[in-house]
């Protein structure tokens, strides 16, 4: 975008990166800690990306920030102060799309209406689609179709969630991911106090508006009109009054970027961020924040560039590197526009094709990608698990400009890799159009280790791969422990809870159990080379090794670390040289 590529870069610090909620072992960040302390786990990690349960929240596991204040149930000052002992350093996230509806600006918001100082934080749906589309029959603006087929949603139906406001008026406001809805038990008590309303009414009112809750999850302006024209005593104030007290509702409301207090507010994240001692900051789902009618609202060009700029730019004061986290086909080629503009880029590939590689024994697409990111020298941050599912949309193929650029993976490999997954366990999640149809799968959600059949064979050589892979790798604490799909966790979330499949809490002595294990202590043996050895800051090389091997070599004036595996039988070996012979340090024979 006009300045030299080199001197707007930002460099990626060395090492490994765990990746966990502040409470995924034990109870608290302290627990985490103290694991860290371990003999067992000692130089493991140099880097911890702790999720974002570390501020207050309040849905989306995290996500749904309310504020970025530290979640002293969880967190303490303390904990932050021996994480830098430890020599780690922290990466955090800029929500940067949305807010919680709790937060202290929406709250405002839907105290004070149009007088709020937060009237334009977030975005006002009818406002913004004002003379752009018809009024539907429920109170929200239906945008025309040139400008609904340019939409991307991440959930079936248009993005947004009613709310009501103390006037009574409904408004719809823009929110992409997710919300909640939900009414406490209505009884004719509700209503008995109604001058004029008898009890045999108001038992019969309480029954129809529960019936309405329970067909249409909340009451909508036209529902208000007819439950309150079946009784003359009941007036629609009188309804609002009796039945939105029982309402609770969540949300992650988009933030309107437009506005500078949320710029003033992004600016004030940074440092406070910054101030608890993070060096990344991982842009969530910022590719949605840049929104203009007429244009698609997931990383249209160039206001998207325009933002991360400004973001580098207010960063860059607080000497934070950050980290756009974009999902896209492979074949859009979006990484390497964002790699091209001095950015560090999520290697969303890999997990799929790891998956790949293992269950069809070939390195071909594996290879490529590895070639990729050498040739085009993408600095990347690599994982199998992660609190989100295995990606799959990043994968594919697309057509543009009427061009098909092919995926890493065909669309029949990639429709085989997730159903062999879902045969195994797993649970996909999709993208929807505007009318609620699924057009494609966007991730399967599954732990790693279950994605892989439970065969520690195969996560152990997933683990030596990634360990050898260029870029910074990071490690799901689950896969660590070779954690299983957890169906009971996935179940209590219901459709919106797929990703607790992947997210089980391990206790203390989960943890003491596991660090015995053979599975878990070869890991962290791979683990810890990759984190000390002088190898991995020197140069790369993918050797020849036919279709089915992977052979792959770092070399630094200090040592040299190698991996040779057969990707068909799963067996590898890893050797490490640092001046005094090379010596083995893990060997596996093919299976077959």
């Amino acid at each position: 975008m006009g300045d030299d590529s080199e001197q707007r870069k930002q460099t990626l610090p060395n090492g490994v990166m765990l990746n966990a909620y502040p409470d995924s072992m034990g109870n608290k960040l302290s627990d985490i800690i103290d694991l860290l302390k371990c003999p067992e786990m000692c130089n493991t990690f140099s880097l911890f990306y702790i999720l974002p349960t570390f501020f207050h929240s309040d849905l989306d596991r995290g996500f749904s920030i309310i504020d970025y204040d530290l979640n002293e149930e969880l967190v303490s000052p303390e904990d932050l102060v021996e994480l830098d002992k430890l020599g780690i350093s922290i990466k955090l996230d800029l929500v940067l799309n949305h807010l919680s509806v709790r937060s202290p600006q929406f709250v405002d918001l839907l105290k004070n209406g149009n007088d709020s100082a937060y009237k334009d934080f977030f975005i006002d749906w009818n406002e913004f689609w004002k003379g752009r589309g018809s009024m539907g029959e429920n109170d929200y603006i239906v945008p025309d179709k040139e400008y609904l087929d340019k939409l991307f949603m991440r959930k079936p139906g248009l993005p947004i969630l009613m709310l009501r406001f103390p006037d009574g008026s409904l408004k719809a406001y823009w929110n992409t991911f997710y919300q909640k809805v939900e009414f406490s038990e209505i009884s004719a008590q509700d209503f008995e106090h109604i001058q004029g309303m008898s009890k045999e009414d108001a038992d019969a009112i309480a029954d129809r508006v529960k019936i309405v809750i329970n067909d249409k999850g909340q009451l909508e302006s036209a529902d208000l009109e007819d439950l309150s024209s079946c009784n003359g005593n009941l007036s629609k104030e009188d309804l609002i009054a009796a039945v939105c007290h029982k309402r609770e509702f969540l949300g992650q409301m988009d933030l309107n970027a437009k506005s500078e207090k949320v710029w003033e507010f992004y600016d004030e994240t940074l440092r406070k961020l910054s101030e608890y001692g993070a060096k990344i900051i991982r842009l969530d789902a910022f590719a949605y924040l840049h929104k203009e009618p007429g244009q698609p609202n997931f990383f249209n060009r160039p206001g998207t560039w325009e933002y991360l700029k400004r973001l580098r730019d207010m960063a860059q004061k607080y000497n934070l590197v950050i980290f756009p986290e974009i999902h896209s086909e492979y074949g859009a080629g979006i990484h390497e526009e964002i790699s091209r503009e001095g950015y560090p880029v999520y290697d969303f590939f890999f997990p799929g094709l790891v998956i790949n590689a293992l269950d069809r024994g070939r390195n071909g697409a594996l290879k490529d990608w590895i070639h990729d990111i050498l040739n085009h020298k993408l600095q990347t941050i690599n994982m199998l698990g992660s609190h989100d599912g295995i990606p799959v949309l990043d994968l594919k193929g697309i057509k543009l400009g009427g061009t098909y650029r092919p995926g890493l993976l065909s669309d029949e490999l990639i429709e085989e890799t997730v159903q062999r997954i879902i045969d195994r366990g797993g649970l996909t999640k999709n993208l929807y159009d505007a009318n609620g149809r699924k057009i494609d799968y966007y991730q399967v959600n599954a732990t790693f280790f279950s994605a892989l059949g439970e065969d520690e064979q195969k996560l152990r050589l997933a683990r030596a791969i990634q360990m050898f892979m260029p870029g910074v790798p990071q490690v799901w604490y689950l896969d660590l422990f070779a954690g299983t799909n957890d169906y009971a966790a996935a179940k209590r979330g219901r459709t919106a809870g797929h990703k607790e499949i992947n997210r089980t809490t391990l206790s203390l002595a989960d943890i003491e159990h596991g660090l015995r294990r053979d599975i878990v202590r070869d890991q962290i043996k791979l683990i810890r080379l990759r984190n000390t050895s002088p190898a991995f800051r020197g140069t790369i090389q993918v050797h020849d090794s036919g279709k089915s091997g992977l052979h792959i070599s770092w070399k630094h004036p200090q040592a040299t670390a190698t991996l040779k595996a057969d990707l068909a039988g799963h067996g590898f070996t890893v050797t490490h040289d640092e001046g005094s012979g090379e010596q083995v340090l893990m060997s596996f024979d093919s299976s077959n």
